[in-house]
């Protein structure tokens, strides 16, 4: 069976998904309307809500008779701008909380969560633990580009990096690029300031160094245009950098869409370019519409838990629990983990002290 039946025939089976149902800009009014969308186009997966009890029960309309909503009582919940160590230590009856508990009894298959990204990361590495040989997980997501897509990463998880923090990056985000695109041997670049061998920090050497002697696709240094300009599957960076090129995206992204909107609004003549334009202008909108590729993956632990934009509406939140589905169908834990057990076995992994 090829590794496209293989996934076909998983994406058959039952799997369920606890949704941290308070987190988010918008609570609520998103998350509850984003399961029940989700459910009518997946027969197969099970959607728990987890939070006031309730608060759930109102917002889910009298009608609904869905067997496969189910809600789950949490008391507490998790502040957008709250303290990672407060939200850990204090409040382990959070909505947050309890749908990463209930990944972490077999429960749940997976976890969404539109929650604090400080809180949900530490909460879930302390609930779930991360695979052996993994020191931190990493926050990676697709990036429209010329090419369809681009997968980075780290986004925010890790501002500090060692070189055998990126090197185990770049090994889990090839791995799960290969899980959910099909892809066999996935492209990975290291991101750098500029393509020469002299450049780049101690750490982004050392990386290269590893890399390089790795059993990966790796092609060297990429830089930053060439997330959006070059066909790649994989870009590796620490989450100062991935965070501030993922914020720097999305603005500009923002500002292209606002001055056509101002362009095409300035007068009659315009206006009557813009209806022509419109096809052009639609397929635009939605080539590189951020709800599209909402959801993050936490990768490195033992367990799928994947993080909503706290703005997230409900398009893109239902896109958020279908990445977790992928995920789980995928079995991305576990070819994490054989991937990187299968590079320290091969000897691919040199030491590098810092």
């Amino acid at each position: 069976m090829n590794s496209k039946e293989s996934v076909q025939k998983d994406s058959d089976r039952p799997v369920t998904i606890a949704l941290d149902a308070m987190g988010g800009d918008l609570g609520v009014s998103v998350t509850v309307a984003a399961a029940l969308e989700y459910l009518k186009e997946d027969p197969n997966t099970h959607l728990i809500l987890v939070g006031n009890q309730e608060i759930l029960q109102n917002q889910i309309p009298h009608q609904n008779t869905e067997p496969r909503l189910h809600i789950h009582p949490a008391t507490q919940e998790v502040e957008m701008d709250e303290l990672p160590s407060k939200a850990l230590r204090g409040k382990k009856d959070s909505s947050m909380r309890v749908a990463i508990d209930l990944v972490k009894q077999g429960q749940a298959d997976a976890c969404v969560s539109a929650g604090n990204t400080g809180a949900l990361t530490a909460t879930a590495r302390f609930v779930l633990k991360t695979l052996p040989a993994i020191d931190r997980p990493a926050i990676m997501t697709a990036i429209p580009s010329l090419y369809d897509r681009t997968y980075v990463l780290d986004l925010g998880a890790n501002v500090d990096c060692t070189a055998q923090h990126l090197f185990q990056f770049a090994v889990m985000g090839s791995e799960l690029v290969s899980a959910v695109e099909n892809i066999a041997t996935p492209t990975v670049g290291l991101l750098n300031i500029g393509q020469e061998e002299i450049k780049g920090n101690e750490q982004v050497k050392q990386a290269h160094i590893l890399l390089d002697n790795s059993g990966l696709k790796y092609i060297g240094y990429v830089e930053g245009d060439d997330i959006y300009l070059r066909d790649l599957d994989v870009v590796v960076c620490d989450g100062f950098v991935g965070n501030v090129a993922l914020k720097t995206s999305e603005g500009v992204a923002k500002m292209v869409s606002q001055r056509l909107k101002d362009g095409f609004h300035k007068n009659w003549f315009t206006k009557l370019a813009a209806l022509f334009a419109m096809p052009v202008l639609q397929a635009f909108k939605k080539q590189f519409d951020p709800r599209r590729y909402n959801g993050a993956s936490l990768l490195g632990l033992r367990g799928i838990v994947i993080k909503s934009h706290g703005k997230a509406d409900v398009l893109a939140f239902r896109n958020a629990i279908a990445i977790a589905r992928q995920e789980v169908t995928a079995n991305v834990p576990q070819r994490i983990a054989a991937q990187v057990a299968n590079q320290l076995q091969s000897g691919t992994k040199p030491k590098v002290s810092l």
